[in-house]
């Protein structure tokens, strides 16, 4: 199965220029023409940060009640 073997070895080629060429875009600024990888954690604002907080105060308070009634 030759076919398949140079279709493997031209798609590695295919990633590895594409990730070259992003490379390259990013070092001459030029990277606002196509769409950034976001990574790492979206941002959260302070009323989102309360209404988690809250939920969370709920979440652990009825871990801890859980855990008192299972108790002998």
């Amino acid at each position: 199965m030759k076919v398949i073997k140079l279709i493997a070895e031209l798609n590695a080629a295919i990633g590895k220029l594409k990730r070259m060429v992003g490379r390259l875009e990013r070092l001459s600024g030029i990277s606002e023409t196509t769409s950034p990888e976001r990574r790492g954690r979206k941002s959260m604002g302070a009323e989102e940060r309360q209404e988690v907080s809250e939920r969370m105060k709920k979440y652990w308070a009825n871990r801890r009640r859980q855990q008192r009634l299972k108790r002998p």
